[in-house]
């Protein structure tokens, strides 16, 4: 009998508590040809804390940008380079550049001495689906993490890719959008 009941509230729970649990806040006032029995729920009713206010709509993700960055990588990471620097000395010279940069210091000035890449460093992208212009390379041919982080700035914004062998193979990549 008590396995039967549990059985029973665990049905319950699955049938019914998703229905609540992915709804989200309309983000405009429901038609006014809406009836009353639409508006009616009909579910029982269960007792759950308050709904998070909704986020604000993402913006739409931009089809083209241009980004500059300082590439900081370290020995064996990029083919052709002399870089001598361990991983941790990269890590922790990674950190500072990008505070330096966070802080409004001449970004052009420090690609111009930090990069372990081409200076000045200026690349444009096109989103994915996207078909890439002359001078962009499609975001798919950049590692993961450098469309990534660039794709998710404003304008003016600075961010950093972290090194990860998968995403960011080459090291840590300070990016700043230009547009």
């Amino acid at each position: 009998m008590f396995a039967k009941r549990s059985l029973l509230r665990i049905a319950v729970a699955v049938l019914f508590l998703p229905s609540f649990a992915c709804k989200t806040a309309p983000s405009s006032p429901a038609p006014a040809a809406a009836t009353a029995t639409e508006a009616a729920p009909t579910a029982p009713a269960v007792t759950a804390a308050p709904a998070p206010t909704a986020a604000p709509a993402a913006t739409p993700a931009a089809e083209h940008i241009k980004l500059q960055h300082i590439l900081i990588s370290f020995a064996g990471k990029v083919p052709g380079k002399n870089i001598t620097r361990t991983q941790d000395e990269a890590r922790t010279l990674a950190a500072q550049i990008f505070d330096r940069a966070k802080k409004g210091e001449d970004f052009d000035s420090l690609v111009r001495t930090y990069t372990d890449d081409r200076a000045p460093g200026i690349y444009g992208l096109a989103n994915s689906g996207v078909t890439p212009s002359a001078d962009e390379f499609s975001r798919g041919r950049m590692v993961p993490a450098f469309g990534d982080v660039g794709f998710s700035l404003a304008a003016g914004e600075i961010g950093m890719a972290e090194y990860d062998p998968a995403k960011s193979p080459f090291g840590w990549h300070i990016i700043k959008r230009l547009e």
